[in-house]
């Protein structure tokens, strides 16, 4: 990508861009949650349309069944249905995992229609246990991850299918075996299509990273475009960290916990997804390649980028000085297209004239050399950026030795861990496989006595919509309930068009195409997408049934179905989200303990660099799990009101700054007292592992705060308040 597209921003943008990004409360997506945890994400996300999948699907569907409009053979249409069901269940990823999950489920979609059709007709007192115990396995497959998730899923929609009518023996191996050769078509054309570019998984992965880079460096920069109010007593206030100081300057604390909220949480889940497509393509090829060890080093590059401007958020924060601010927004504002070109250059595997955007790097730096704290973090940051940008030049990057080697675990490892780990009824995977087989039984019984076209659309409803939380639950129920209402009236629309078999068959290929490209966009589009080929190809296969009987059942039984999931989510074993909340701020706390102890920790027994990111990361990763459990309980009814979900909102603040305060102190060099500071650290590192549970709060020592500190006490006080409200609780020397 060429550095022209390298452009400053011109002085109104970073006011605009405050209003849009951290002041609206704006509606999540899955990919990124967004900064309001009381809405559900359900919001588009236009980055993921995919007309490669769309096209694919078509091509595996869509022959087919024009094939059958030439040839007439019956088993055409079950492998039509196979190869779209194989659609479904490919959620993508590395091309060796993705092959054997396909491949598995292509097997075993096989002999589940072949076997339960032909147990059909022996009736529910026999099916139906055995049909439970099949999706108790497919729910509980997702331990396994989102591959196995979406075959599991899939599987349980074949065996409801399978159920429909009785098959002779003859019938049931023809059937299975099709069914089988279906799915393995559609592999086929999943491998020949994504061969083209084994590498766009990772390349798209960590630019989203550096996408998601650039727009905290953007809302960062209009954040330190905020100015302190000017109060007379704040010039005579203690600099302790005392809670008055926090009240007064609420509107920088609440867009500051804004922007924290918005981005912090969406790169750090960004970095852990690269990091899994990169371990999952190194594993499928049995060694780290040049194109890998070149994504490990891009992440590594942003990781560090992410512990540095977060950093620098937390000086910004702290900052009264407005010409300091008005410094740290000017590197800002030049390193945010530095980013972006970047991010860019990953996505698109395109070069990079560093010649060029050397000169714009350098010209980041200047008017920051008198200023230590900020010059040595934008030069931190720009070092990162030179190693982005050094790996999009002709040269590339020339690996190593110490970078080959096998990233495998043996087999059984990966298939039996996950397994014994969820194990247990704490498990929440565990539950949400019991529940949707308590709650999925009556509904196949209902199927096997109401024998209808239509039936099985029932118990499909309750076991996909059906989820491990509450909030995830509703969420799914409102989206494929509004998609399935929309798309049927497009679909009876559509079938009142086409009215002649070959013009419905024909239509399968833009629906297809439409309906898998829209996959990743929003669940309720692409059920409002996919409704209309469903409505299509009940016209093509029942053609005794009208357009608008097929979208009126279709939508009242996926009414049905998700009313039963909901209530099935809030009776049936619920894992009630204030007491999640709980476990998730101490599990924080503790991983905030470990931190302190890794950077304030001097001498002999001082962590290593490599210690120090190990603890930020966990750091990053328990506050993204604590603000996930807060978004369920907040969506929770009634937990939204609960004293530990308030209390942990509160602390969820808290911590994002004393994480950040650690990861300012991790690169600065804390040059106050050694008695002092050994002292105030101690104090610190105790009192946080004792806020994780462990031990009773310590006293305060009597050393005066140092510099570096001040700010950190205040915050771990305020922790400690918070956590522990009673005053007799909280000891003093």
């Amino acid at each position: 990508m060429p550095p022209s597209s390298v452009k400053p921003v011109t002085a109104a943008g970073p006011r605009r861009r405050i209003r849009a990004a951290t002041f609206l409360h704006g509606r999540g997506t899955l990919a990124n949650p967004g900064l309001d945890l009381t809405r559900l994400p359900i919001g588009l996300d236009p980055r993921g349309l995919s007309l490669v999948d769309g096209v694919r699907a078509a091509l595996a569907f869509g022959l087919v069944i024009l094939l059958h409009e030439w040839v007439a053979w019956p088993p055409l249409l079950t492998l039509a249905l196979a190869a779209n069901l194989a659609c479904f269940a490919d959620a993508g990823g590395p091309m060796r995992s993705r092959l054997m999950v396909l491949t598995v489920f292509s097997l075993l979609s096989g002999a589940i229609w072949g076997l339960f059709g032909l147990m059909q007709p022996l009736g529910p007192v026999l099916v139906v246990p055995l049909a439970g115990l099949v999706i108790f396995a497919c729910t509980y497959a997702r331990v396994w991850g989102v591959q196995a998730q979406a075959a599991g899923n899939v599987l349980v929609l074949v065996l409801c299918f399978a159920l429909d009518r009785p098959l002779s023996p003859d019938q049931a191996l023809v059937a299975g075996l099709v069914f089988t050769a279906g799915g393995l078509w559609a592999t086929l054309l999943a491998l020949l299509l994504w061969r083209l570019h084994p590498y766009r998984p990772t390349h798209r992965a960590v630019a989203e990273v550096w996408r998601r880079l650039t727009r905290l460096c953007d809302d960062l920069e209009a954040l330190a475009s905020l100015t302190w109010p000017e109060k007379p007593e704040d010039k005579a206030a203690p600099r302790a960290g005392n809670r008055q100081i926090f009240d007064r300057h609420t509107f920088d604390l609440q867009a500051f916990d804004r922007h924290a909220r918005a981005h912090r949480r969406g790169v750090r889940e960004a970095i852990e997804q690269a990091r899994t497509v990169i371990v999952d393509l190194a594993r499928s090829r049995e060694r780290i390649s040049d194109r890998t060890a070149q994504a490990l080093i891009r992440l590594e590059a942003a990781e560090q980028i992410f512990a540095a401007l977060i950093a620098l958020s937390d000086l910004i924060e702290g900052e009264s000085d407005p010409r300091r601010r008005r410094m740290a927004r000017r590197f800002l504002r030049r390193l945010r297209p530095l980013l972006g070109v970047i991010a860019r250059a990953i996505r698109d595997d395109s070069v990079i004239d560093l010649a060029r955007l050397e000169r714009a790097i350098e010209r980041g730096a200047r008017r920051l050399a008198h200023d230590r704290g900020l010059s040595d973090l934008a030069t931190r940051i720009l070092d990162r950026v030179r190693i982005g940008a050094k790996l999009s030049t002709p040269d590339g990057y020339r690996p190593g030795g110490a970078l080959m080697g096998r990233a495998s675990l043996p087999l059984g490892t990966r298939l039996l861990g996950p397994l014994s780990t969820n194990l247990t009824f704490a498990s929440a995977n565990l539950r949400h496989a019991v529940r949707a087989t308590v709650v999925a039984a009556p509904a196949l019984w209902a199927t096997l006595v109401w024998s209808g076209p239509f039936a099985h659309w029932l118990t499909i409803t309750v076991v996909l919509t059906m989820q491990p939380f509450y909030a995830a639950t509703w969420q799914r129920a409102l989206e494929r309930i509004g998609g399935t209402v929309l798309g049927g009236l497009i679909g009876a629309a559509l079938a009142g068009i086409a009215t002649t078999p070959l013009a419905l068959a024909a239509l399968v290929f833009p629906l297809s195409i439409i309906g898998f490209a829209a996959r990743q966009v929003s669940y309720g589009v692409f059920i409002a997408c996919l409704t209309p080929l469903v409505v299509l190809l009940v016209e093509v296969v029942e053609p005794g049934h009208g357009s608008w009987e097929v979208a009126g059942m279709r939508a009242l039984l996926t009414l049905l179905g998700g009313l039963i999931a909901v209530a099935s989510a809030l009776v049936l074993w619920p894992i009630w989200e204030p007491d999640q909340v709980r476990l998730e701020l101490r599990k924080a706390v503790r991983a905030h303990a470990a931190f302190a102890r890794a950077v304030l920790c001097t001498g002999p027994e001082a962590e290593t660099s490599g210690t120090r990111a190990q603890a930020a990361r966990a750091v990053g990763l328990a506050l993204s799990d604590l603000e996930a459990a807060l978004a369920r309980a907040l969506q929770q009814p009634r937990a939204g009101r609960h004293p530990h979900v308030e209390t942990a909102m509160v602390a969820d603040a808290t911590l994002r700054r004393i994480s950040a305060r650690l990861t300012a102190l991790r690169y600065a060099a804390e040059t106050a007292d050694a008695e002092a500071l050994a002292a105030w650290s101690g104090w610190i590192t105790a009192t946080l592992t004792s806020l994780g549970g462990e031990g009773a709060l310590p006293p305060m020592p009597k050393a005066r705060h140092t510099d570096g500190l001040r700010r950190l006490v205040g915050q771990v006080e305020l922790l400690s308040e918070t956590l522990n409200p009673s005053p007799d609780r909280i000891a003093t020397a």
